[in-house]
C-alpha cells in the first residue's frame, strides 16, 4: 500500500471514500450493456497512464481478460461501482471488453439453470 494509498483506507473500516464519491453520483452504466461475465482486459500497463487510484487498481486487475464479477471481487468494490469505471476506461480507450454472444430467442434450459443453482449452493 503506498502513503497515497492510506489516506482513503483504514484497516479497521475498508475504504474511507463512498461509492458515490468515486464514481461522481453516477449509478448505472447501462450504455454499455456490461453484464457479470462481460471480460475486459487494459490496454496498457495501469503504470503506464495517469489516472485515479481506483482506476489504477482496476486496469492493474484486468491485464488479462477477466469478467466483470472478478474484477469487482479483486478490488473490493461494489459491482455496480465497477462497472461505472470500467464504462469510463472503455470511453478513454484504456481498457477493451467483449460480452458473450447471447441467442436471440433461447432460454437457459432447466439442467443448466439447476447446475448454477447448485453450484452456488455449494458455495
Amino acid at each position: 500500500m503506498t502513503a497515497k494509498d492510506e489516506d482513503w483506507i483504514d484497516e479497521a473500516d475498508g475504504s474511507l471514500v463512498r461509492p458515490y464519491a468515486m464514481t461522481g453520483g453516477r449509478t448505472r452504466s447501462d450504455t454499455l450493456g456490461l453484464d457479470l461475465i462481460t471480460l475486459v482486459v487494459a490496454m496498457h500497463p495501469a503504470t503506464e497512464v495517469d489516472i485515479e487510484p481506483e482506476y489504477e487498481r482496476i486496469m492493474s486487475a484486468c491485464q488479462f481478460p477477466t469478467s466483470v464479477v472478478e474484477i469487482a471481487a479483486k478490488v473490493d468494490l461494489p459491482l455496480q461501482v465497477v462497472k461505472v469505471l470500467l464504462s469510463d476506461l472503455i470511453n478513454q480507450r484504456l481498457i477493451i471488453f467483449r460480452s458473450p454472444v447471447a441467442p436471440a430467442n433461447e432460454r437457459p434450459s432447466q439442467h443448466v439453470l439447476q447446475a448454477v443453482l447448485d453450484g452456488i449452493r455449494k458455495l
